[in-house]
């Protein structure tokens, strides 16, 4: 883009009665004189708007409400210089989801940034798009399976990135901003790191490829491979990862298993999020939350979902309430390299058995 300029010098009205006393050759040179403070002022604007404009502001769209934060906010108020420079640090003011993100840049402007080359699920089941999951199915399980992955995926991104600082770069052979006007960057911790929060999310299963024009697509896609074939996160589906809903809708929502720190020290920074995605209440009283090792929690008393309500079930200590219990337990409960969530009802059946 670029900001059209431009300045108009005044000049004498010549329609005006002359001074009386003047002479002719006094107007002349009264003329003169206008003329080049003229010149002077209109060069002068023209340094002053050099100055002052300084690069043009790149035009962007504004983002849907949808794309987190509430109310629509411009995409971007960075200079189009900056899209082309590569490298700087900025501060994560707000994780989206899992693959974007709410920044603020060095100068203080705010800007929207995508991860590239990568695409984690969308968030709710009737935003999924399992057509663009190879293997799973485009039905209600395979629906709330990539769900539950796109909330693990965005609390991936959020215990590592929100109100961080991280060094972001663009690529030469990629577009420096999407469709929605959002910067198309790699994140990493420091300018110094070797494998990018991108690359991490292929590595881990939170995330397929993004088949676009960048540098790294033949990695990225040699990795998601090598996730697919080991049954990694989302890719668990493919393997017999299992289910992540109840017949009658109780469903594993999310699981939060790396606490930040030291997870045996920060319990409660692990936890599983359980969500009715059904038409109708479910009482869990005595049902059991179970890992692959066996240690098991049971609910309390009273606890009863409604549909679309949550209950985050915590590893430590706390105040049960209505949206939040605590298993109280001695130790970390969730490996942070994987683990099987089992969960049944009080009869004993297992209801839902999946491997993350």
């Amino acid at each position: 883009m670029h900001t059209n300029r431009s300045g108009v010098a005044s000049t004498p009205d010549s329609g005006s009665d002359p001074d009386p006393g003047a002479t002719p050759d006094r107007d002349r040179g009264e003329l003169e004189v206008a003329a080049g403070v003229g010149v002077v002022l209109l060069v002068g604007l023209i340094a002053v708007a050099a100055i002052v404009g300084g690069p043009a502001i790149a035009a962007v769209p504004s983002l849907p409400g949808g794309d987190g934060g509430g109310a629509d906010r411009p995409a971007s108020t960075a200079t189009a210089e900056f899209d082309a420079a590569a490298g700087t640090t900025v501060t994560v003011t707000e994780v989206v989801d899992g693959d974007t993100m709410h920044v603020r840049l060095p100068d203080g402007t705010r800007d929207t940034i995508r991860l590239l080359g990568v695409d984690t699920p969308e968030t709710g089941t009737g935003s999924v798009s399992p057509d663009e999951w190879e293997s799973i199915p485009d039905d209600a399980d395979g629906r709330a399976w990539l769900s539950g992955w796109a909330d693990r995926a965005s609390a991936y991104a959020k215990d590592r990135l929100d109100g961080e600082e991280v060094y972001i770069e663009t690529d030469p052979n990629a577009d420096a901003r999407g469709s929605y006007g959002r910067l198309l960057v790699y994140v990493s911790q420091n300018d110094t790191t070797e494998v990018s929060f991108n690359r991490r999310l292929i590595d881990r299963g939170y995330a397929r490829l993004y088949d676009t024009p960048f540098t790294e697509r033949s990695a990225y896609r040699s990795a998601e491979a090598a996730a697919r074939d080991d049954g990694l996160g989302v890719w668990g589906y493919e393997t017999g990862g299992g289910t992540t809903t109840t017949d009658d809708g109780i469903a594993v929502a999310s699981v939060t298993a790396d606490a930040p720190g030291n997870d045996h020290e920060n319990r409660n920074g692990e936890f599983i999020v359980l969500e009715n995605r059904g038409d109708e209440p479910v009482a869990l009283d005595g049902w059991t939350l179970a890992d692959a090792a066996g240690n098991t929690y049971t609910v309390p008393e009273g606890v009863v979902l409604e549909p679309g309500d949550r209950v985050t079930v915590y590893s430590g200590a706390g105040t049960d309430s209505g949206t939040e219990l605590y298993w109280d337990a001695d130790s970390a409960v969730w490996n942070n390299d994987g683990d099987t969530v089992i969960l049944r009802d009080p009869s004993g059946t297992v209801r839902i058995e999946y491997a993350y």
